[in-house]
């Protein structure tokens, strides 16, 4: 018998004070057998860090099958026409998913974290991904994430403020201050 995923409710406010973009997102995150409460709650940084893209447009960053999908990322913004114009991964995609998702979207992040594996990852992988100009990669410390994980539940209340690049990412009980590292930066506008 196939496990099945189990569903968070989550109200996150997203306070963007460098794009001055204020929001709150009632989301409904499904988190697939195999996944991590670390990993879910890099997924929902992932979405506060790019929530801003879909402000005055019609279309909305969206959680997809991720994990259950080799043809989809973790989240993706798609315009009216069904292209995809933000690629979202989270974790240690392969080589061959990125290229994919640079070839296919506008642009693409990666949020990399665990501290060994990324820098085995990234050291593996840096030189072939030099050319995606549209591809900007971010590497969380393992003591960020799993502070993140730590307040992962069914039912989520988390504010993230962003401010030059710094996360402020709490819930009712804890806040913690988040700076990602920034390894590959696109040559647009990072988020």
């Amino acid at each position: 018998m196939a496990l099945k995923a189990t569903v968070f409710k989550v109200e996150l406010q997203v306070s963007d004070m460098d794009r001055s973009y204020f929001q709150s997102h009632p989301l409904t995150v499904a988190r697939h057998p195999s996944e991590t409460d670390e990993r879910m709650m890099v997924r929902l940084l992932a979405f506060a860090l790019n929530a801003h893209f879909s402000f005055n447009t019609s279309e909305h960053l969206q959680f997809t099958k991720g994990l259950s999908s080799d043809d989809e990322p973790d989240l993706w913004l798609k315009n009216l026409h069904g292209d995809i114009e933000h690629w979202i991964e989270v974790g240690l995609p392969d080589e061959r998913r990125i290229r994919k998702g640079c070839n296919r979207a506008n642009r693409v992040a990666i949020y990399t974290y665990g501290e060994r594996s990324a820098s085995i990852w990234w050291k593996n992988i840096e030189s072939n991904l030099a050319r995606f100009d549209n591809l900007t990669i971010y590497y969380l410390s393992s003591e960020d994430t799993a502070a993140m994980a730590n307040m992962a539940g069914r039912n989520m209340s988390l504010q993230a403020t962003i401010q030059e690049g710094d996360i402020w990412f709490g819930d009712e009980n804890n806040t913690i201050m988040i700076s990602p590292e920034v390894l590959k930066a696109s040559n647009l506008e990072s988020p």
